[in-house]
């Protein structure tokens, strides 16, 4: 069983930065694809994809977080990272990293809380 471990949530300030990160408990070259997703509080539909980074190193993004977020990995820690710049109160939610081996499912972590104040 896959197991993933965010940190890096807190509370910032609009403007500001922070940077996410998702350790697995194995290499994340054993996935096709990494994720970030987040769900704002009181939302009760599914999270939304953030961004996101596949094996071959290709990354793709929300509208409304290009050019603030990365996304990237570090392959001898085990971690995608989530680099946040330019933070607003839109962005506050919680971020969760999901692993996804194509034919077999989605991996979940447990998630990071990210609160903007303005």
């Amino acid at each position: 069983q896959v197991q993933l471990v965010e940190s890096g949530g807190g509370s910032v300030q609009a403007g500001g930065s922070l940077r996410l990160s998702c350790e697995a408990s194995e290499s994340m070259m054993n996935f096709d694809e990494v994720n970030w997703y987040r769900l704002p509080p009181g939302n009760q539909h599914a999270p939304n994809l953030v961004a996101g980074i596949r094996k071959d190193g290709n990354t793709k993004y929300d509208d409304a977080v290009k050019g603030r977020f990365t996304v990237s990995r570090d392959n001898a820690r085990h971690t995608v990272y989530l680099q946040m710049t330019t933070l607003n109160a839109e962005d506050t939610a919680v971020y969760c990293c999901a692993v996804v081996r194509y034919g077999e499912g989605q991996y979940w972590g447990q998630g990071t809380l990210v609160t903007v104040s303005s």
